[in-house]
């Protein structure tokens, strides 16, 4: 961000938003270390085979856990929702340690060169991986209800959204991680990826699966999971995705 003036503005933008009187050293400071986090998480993306290999690097835990292994051992699918916070893959590699394997929905990319890339190495964390449409409805819920599991990223702006508040400001929002919950009585399980302080390891936290309420309250609850993930570790979230556009002041 430092030589592209641009993507500066973008981050400091996102970033004033949430953190006002926050002085630009430690702003600017955020921002480096945000960047420094991307790069190690998408170097580790474009080589997610081997990635998922390094088993010593994952240490997974919590209640989310259990209840996807009880799913699982009754034949029922799961939701597994997340954000583009720590190494969002290093969950799927979690979940493949234990012997299962989690698919997950992303949305294509127009850089041919990025999307060839990233698409080959989502691939290697799980399949099947389901791009965002009509099309990739249709298989998602056939996998769901064959007993499967998914994993979807649900911190990007979603146009047809609901206004749903987030880090303390209202965001479109998508409830088709909730709704598809509540439809074929599934758990939604919130799970984070943790870059440790050394960069390498991760600790994989599954945190118990949203009580069946209604999509805009289960949307909400795993909004606030996931704000409070980032006010803890504001450096291991992508400030970059211009999550508050298109919401007009209340």
């Amino acid at each position: 961000m430092r030589w592209f003036p641009p993507a500066r503005r973008r981050f400091d933008r996102e970033a004033k938003k949430v953190f006002p009187n926050m002085k630009r050293s430690a702003r600017t400071k955020l921002g480096q270390n945000m960047g420094r986090h991307m790069g190690r998480t998408l170097f580790e993306i474009y080589h997610d085979a081997e990635f998922q290999t390094q088993h010593h690097k994952f240490n997974a835990s919590g209640s989310g856990l259990v209840a996807l292994k009880e799913a699982h051992a009754v034949g029922k699918g799961a939701i597994i929702v997340s954000g583009h916070f720590g190494q969002w893959e290093a969950v799927r590699a979690a979940i493949k340690m234990q012997g299962l394997e989690s698919g997950a929905v992303y949305r294509p990319n127009k850089n041919h060169h990025y999307e060839r890339r990233i698409l080959a190495g989502i691939e290697a964390g799980g399949k099947p991986i389901l791009a965002t449409g009509r099309v990739g409805t249709t298989a998602l819920v056939r996998h769901l209800r064959g007993g499967g599991i998914i994993s979807i990223l649900l911190d990007e702006k979603y146009s047809e959204g609901m206004r749903i508040p987030f880090l303390g400001y209202d965001a479109l929002t998508s409830l088709s991680a909730a709704q598809l919950a509540l439809k074929y009585g599934l758990p939604m399980i919130p799970a984070y990826g943790i870059r440790s302080a050394d960069g390498n390891t991760f600790d994989v936290n599954f945190e118990a699966p949203i009580p069946h309420t209604d999509s805009i309250t289960m949307t909400h609850a795993f909004n606030d999971s996931l704000s409070a993930r980032i006010m803890a570790d504001p450096e291991q979230w992508y400030w970059m995705l211009k999550r508050w556009d298109g919401v007009a002041p209340s």
